[in-house]
């Protein structure tokens, strides 16, 4: 698929809504609902077999999705701000939560995620944690180094908070 040029234009979707999708263990989508198929904009033929990162928007800092996927390749569950690009080139934040999916004998067979409409007040709470991320990763042409970098500087800044408290702090309306 073609690369998506970011436009600026916001999108939002209902409080209500859950936006859901699961993905195998490489990320490739196995199921999207259909609030993930309007907000982003695709079809489902679109998506399915698709890296979970189509939808992936150029400011969400490579270390946030490094941290994402440490989490629950280690099997556990995370909650976390991610801002992420519709097909059309509008954007639109979620409060997603990750978790490993398991077959009846425990073992991790994909993951899935439940996205809710963010708080404005967060969302503008989390951009600047994100984007003291982002000029860590400019200094670096790997991916693997600029992601290293990002979460280096997500850890100074949380200074021996885990990201998870960082997150409920900000759902419960406090400051980042």
């Amino acid at each position: 698929m073609r690369a998506t040029a970011p436009t600026g234009v916001a999108r939002t979707f209902g409080e209500d809504e859950i936006i859901v999708s699961k993905t195998d263990l490489k990320g490739r989508i196995t199921y999207a609902n259909d609030v993930f198929l309007r907000v982003s904009a695709y079809e489902e033929d679109d998506v399915l077999g698709q890296p979970h990162s189509l939808i992936r928007h150029p400011e969400t800092p490579r270390g946030l999705f490094h941290l994402l996927w440490d989490t629950i390749q280690g099997g556990d569950e995370i909650f976390a701000y991610i801002n992420n690009l519709a097909r059309d080139g509008a954007h639109y934040w979620v409060l997603a939560h990750v978790t490993p999916t398991r077959d009846a004998r425990g073992a991790v067979v994909g993951y899935h995620s439940s996205r809710r409409s963010p708080s404005p007040v967060a969302v503008a709470q989390v951009e600047k944690v994100y984007a003291r991320m982002r000029a860590a990763e400019a200094g670096h042409r790997r991916a693997v180094d600029a992601a290293a970098a990002s979460r280096a500087a997500l850890e100074e800044l949380l200074d021996g908070q885990l990201y998870d408290e960082l997150v409920w702090t900000l759902v419960e309306g406090g400051q980042a």
